[in-house]
C-alpha cells in the first residue's frame, strides 16, 4: 500500500489530479459547461493512461 501511495505522488498523478480538481471545481460553479468539462477531462485522462500504458511496455505487437 505505501508503494502504491508512493506513485500516486508523482508529478504526473499530481498534475492530472490537480487539473481534475480544478476543471470539476469551473464546471460546479458553473464556468465551465458539461460538454467542455467532459472534453478537457477526456483529453486529460486519456494522455496520463496512455503514458502509463506505453512505460509499462505497451502492446509489443
Amino acid at each position: 500500500m505505501k508503494e502504491s501511495f508512493g506513485k500516486l505522488l508523482t508529478i504526473k498523478s499530481l498534475v492530472t489530479l490537480s487539473a481534475t480538481a480544478v476543471f470539476a471545481a469551473l464546471s460546479l460553479t458553473g464556468r465551465l459547461g458539461a460538454q467542455e468539462f467532459l472534453t478537457v477531462y477526456t483529453v486529460i485522462v486519456s494522455f496520463y493512461f496512455g503514458t502509463q500504458f506505453e512505460k509499462s511496455g505497451g502492446n509489443k505487437a
